[in-house]
């Protein structure tokens, strides 16, 4: 099929861009990769009038290191990440994690921002953005403002961006250098989308965890960071028993639906599976 007629704009810049949101209000829509939209669009679920490209919007593309976090503008591509982008834990994890990110020629056209906006529980990006901490700048009819991750995905395809914004940047803390990162995703084959999903970061010293990060992704609306599963992390030995019992805890905590890839009981034990090996990866990798 083929998407219903529309307009379209092509701004030069952030400012551009909201301006015709607010002309063209909820008819209007932003499309940057367009590997989500464009397909809604051509099976008609979706119909925008209005398409708004900001492609060509310099100011939020590209990699910058400042310091103590990595700034990501919206309109990064994912195939940016498949060569590190800072020497750093964090820039070699987002190398292992864009890996997993659909089919090759989708990570040359889909974008870092557009994943987060589309807020699929099944994407990576939004793993990353959760278990990391990222901090999200949002530009407005009122201005920018910043949002953590924790506060921008309120459920299944929706954050907190309103429909008058666009999310213009992304702001992800580094990890200091010690640090081990781990990641692994399930799915049916290959460039699938993920039945469960996890990221891991370790801090280990002399074969015990001093620090942890943990999230668990695609086994709910949105992706979840499990604070309390790295408090029980810190102080235990890096072996895989200990991986195993923690993976085993997350089953606990996790509330997963059912669809037709997979039962709710089916997904449940994935979650303990994936964060077992993430956690095993993590801790190769600090070693």
């Amino acid at each position: 099929m083929k998407p219903a007629s529309f307009s379209y704009h092509k701004p030069g810049s952030v400012s551009a861009a909201l301006a015709l949101l607010a002309q063209f209000g909820e008819e209007g829509k932003i499309i940057a990769g367009g590997q989500s939209l464009v397909p809604s669009m051509n099976f008609r679920l979706a119909r925008p009038e209005t398409l708004i490209d900001i492609n060509h919007i310099a100011e939020i593309q590209g990699v910058s290191d400042q310091g103590d976090h990595l700034e990501i503008g919206a309109v990064t591509r994912h195939a940016t990440f498949h060569h590190p982008v800072s020497p750093c834990p964090l820039g070699r994890m987002l190398t292992k994690v864009v890996a997993n990110i659909a089919h090759y020629p989708i990570r040359q056209r889909g974008t870092f921002g557009g994943s987060l906006s589309h807020a699929d529980p099944a994407s990576e990006w939004c793993l990353v953005a959760v278990t990391m901490g990222a901090e999200m700048e949002i530009h407005g009819p009122a201005g920018a403002r910043r949002v953590p991750a924790a506060q921008f995905f309120r459920g299944t395809f929706t954050t907190a961006v309103g429909r008058d914004e666009l999310l213009a940047r992304i702001r992800l803390p580094k990890l200091p250098e010690g640090w081990g990162t781990g990641f692994y995703e399930f799915s049916r084959r290959k460039g699938d989308f993920a039945l469960a999903m996890a990221l891991a970061a370790l801090k280990v010293e002399g074969g015990t965890i001093r620090a942890a990060r943990l999230g668990l992704g695609a086994v709910g609306a949105h992706p979840q960071r499990l604070e309390a599963l790295e408090a029980e992390l810190t102080g235990q030995p890096a072996t895989p028993q200990t991986f195993a019992a923690i993976g085993a805890r997350a089953q606990t905590m996790v509330t997963p639906s059912g669809d037709i890839h997979g039962s709710a009981e089916y997904r449940r034990e994935l979650a303990a599976t994936v964060i077992a090996r993430a956690l095993t990866r993590a801790a190769e990798d600090a070693a």
